[in-house]
């Protein structure tokens, strides 16, 4: 941690706890990679907490805009701690943060969101509450995309009654990692973020952490601002889903299932590879590759039949470029209703 005389910085953010004299509540991690134009933002709603007893750490995940990067975080360096690596994806960048992390508590927040200014005090309330908990999420509201104005995480993914493995599998219940604070030592006793994903690598750690038994529970109240942008991981279409059936398949393997569990995954294992072939027939359809079109829709009828489906192939047989052209409008459509 760099040691330096506090600057103008101080009269807008509340005293923290001196780091070198006292050990803190929370560890707030916070992963960069071409997080110059944002970063900012980020950190000063995370200095800005109600909730005092924090230290917060940046990992700089071999970011090709560093020099950007390093000039935004300057005038925070005295109350951050500030560590650089080469290039290995969010889970490596987070365990980093991991391994240097003194808090009890391990708060995530990704470069480009914004926390409300009561949100640790509030998360940390219901573990005071309820010390056995183990992990505890909380609601975010959308911005950055037209599409989502006056959204909620809650609102696009909801969560419905308690958390367990199942309901996180099957997604009836889920976690924004930013609006996400967990204990220390059962992430690691949960094998820390698998540094072989870029993508879903949180929805493994939870997944994972469910297993085990850890205590999840979750608030409605909005916390978070979640932004939305073209650069954000997993934006790509269909990487989400990738991500997740690699997911899937590695905790087929590796964790001991009941039988009615591992049912359950492998279900969700088919219907998201069915969901993928069929995002990933949209984008050849829309490429003119028609042939690679009609061999990922057909898959995913297969496995999901679905009408919709059956009738664009029935298209594409008959006329691929009037099929191509329809899709094309139907998403112009979409985006200016937004």
């Amino acid at each position: 941690m760099v040691k330096a005389a506090p600057s103008e910085m101080s009269e807008i953010l509340p005293e923290m706890d001196d780091p070198a004299t006292s050990t803190p509540a929370v560890s707030v991690i916070i992963p960069c990679y071409q997080a110059a134009g944002h970063i900012r933002e980020s950190l000063e709603s995370a200095l800005a907490q109600s909730f005092g007893n924090f230290e917060v750490i940046v990992i700089n995940d071999g970011s090709p805009d560093t020099e950007a990067l390093e000039q935004a975080l300057e005038p925070y360096q005295p109350r951050i701690t500030y560590l650089k690596q080469s290039n290995g994806g969010p889970s490596a960048a987070r365990n980093l943060g991991i391994r240097h992390a003194r808090g009890q508590f391990l708060a995530f927040l990704d470069s480009d969101d914004i926390w409300m200014s009561e949100y640790l005090a509030v998360q940390m309330k219901l573990v005071e509450a309820e010390p056995s908990l183990d992990v505890v999420f909380c609601d975010a509201a959308y911005f950055g995309d037209p599409g989502f104005e006056d959204k909620t995480f809650m609102q696009v993914c909801p969560s419905t009654g308690p958390v367990s493995f199942a309901s996180l599998l099957v997604e009836t219940t889920q976690l924004a990692t930013s609006g996400t604070i967990a204990q220390r030592s059962r992430v690691l006793e949960a094998g820390w973020f698998d540094e072989n994903f870029r993508c879903a690598e949180d929805h493994d750690l939870w997944l994972r952490m469910a297993f085990q038994g850890c205590r999840f529970t979750y608030q409605r109240k909005v916390l978070l601002r979640r932004r939305i942008h073209s650069d954000s991981q997993g934006a790509t279409a269909g990487s989400l889903v990738a991500g997740e059936i690699e997911v899937l398949k590695k905790l087929d393997q590796q964790l001991a299932l009941d039988a009615a569990s591992r049912k359950l995954l492998r279900s969700r294992l088919r219907s998201q590879e069915a969901r993928l072939d069929l995002i990933r027939g949209k984008q050849s359809l829309l490429a003119g590759d028609f042939q690679n079109a009609v061999e990922r829709l057909r898959q995913s009828h297969s496995i999901a039949p679905s009408i919709k489906v059956r009738l664009t192939l029935l298209g594409l047989g008959i006329a691929p470029q009037l099929m191509a052209r329809s899709l094309r409008a139907w998403q112009s459509w979409l985006g200016r209703k937004g």
